[in-house]
């Protein structure tokens, strides 16, 4: 598989804290990488680096062969990086439609036209049906954005991205908040997404990361701790010591056999 994003020597800091220390970071077309790690580790603001949220002090960032360092979030856009945040950011007061055709419109270079509302037909009617169709929100699309449940306003934050039609997709805490039957439909939503793009996505759902990820980056203190596939990083010491706490390498290895092993356990005194 080809590279579609290569990260050279990043390296972020704030007023003297180093966040981020010379990462070099490297990952594949329609791969699922996962970046884990303690809070605090960096990951966000590697995140906010790579997608031009903010202007690292040094290194580079290179996607699909173009060094892209220097080019702003929306130029980065255009060319096929597309992102959702730790927050939901969509439209609160406006229906499910008419925030995924705002980005439809965007994409192709067209203000968007609330009195006329031209995305009630033409091709941003077909992009919007089937953007919203793919994260299995179809149903709710004449819905307010405040009306959905908080699991529907991820998925449809995650269709306003798709809108764009991004090569590579930044996920961040897509899960945050969610009970665990809305995980497993993210969880399903993104390995579908693989058969058209890559994902990289920050994530605390361990068992998540563990049964979807072709690969996982470990980052603690702004460096990358280990990278492995789920099998290799849930036998890393490293990693249990620095990020898993009590958890045992033989937890982990169960937990990616049965990714509801460890949450239905009950609680040690």
């Amino acid at each position: 598989m080809e590279t579609i994003l290569s990260v050279a020597g990043l390296t972020q800091r704030f007023g003297g804290v180093t966040v981020i220390d010379n990462v070099d970071f490297e990952m594949k077309t329609r791969e699922i990488r996962s970046l884990i790690g303690p809070n605090g580790a960096g990951k966000t603001t590697f995140f906010n680096c790579v997608t031009g949220m903010l202007r690292p002090i040094a290194g580079r960032v290179t996607f699909k062969s173009a060094d892209v360092t220097h080019w702003s979030p929306g130029r980065r856009l255009r060319a096929g990086m597309a992102r959702t945040f730790q927050i939901t950011n969509i439209f609160p007061g406006l229906g499910v439609r008419e925030n995924v055709a705002i980005a439809v419109r965007s994409k192709r270079g067209k203000s968007f036209d609330m009195i006329r509302k031209a995305d009630t037909r033409g091709e941003t009617a077909s992009k919007v049906e089937e953007v919203l169709s793919l994260v299995g929100i179809e149903n709710l699309v004449d819905r307010r954005a405040d009306e959905l449940s908080h699991g529907d306003q991820r998925a449809l934050e995650i269709a306003i991205a798709l809108a764009l039609d991004p090569d590579l997709l930044f996920l961040d805490e897509p899960t945050a908040g969610m009970a665990r039957d809305e995980t497993g439909r993210i969880s399903d939503l993104v390995q579908r997404l693989s058969e058209r793009m890559s994902i990289l996505l920050v994530e605390h759902d361990i068992s998540m990361v563990l049964s979807i990820s072709d690969r996982i980056t470990v980052m603690a203190e702004g460096r990358i701790l280990a990278e492995g596939s789920p099998d290799e990083i849930s036998e890393n010491p490293d990693v249990e010591a620095a990020y898993l706490g009590g958890v045992s390498s033989d937890d982990l290895l169960s937990l990616h056999a049965d990714p509801d092993g460890i949450n239905s356990r009950p609680e040690q005194p």
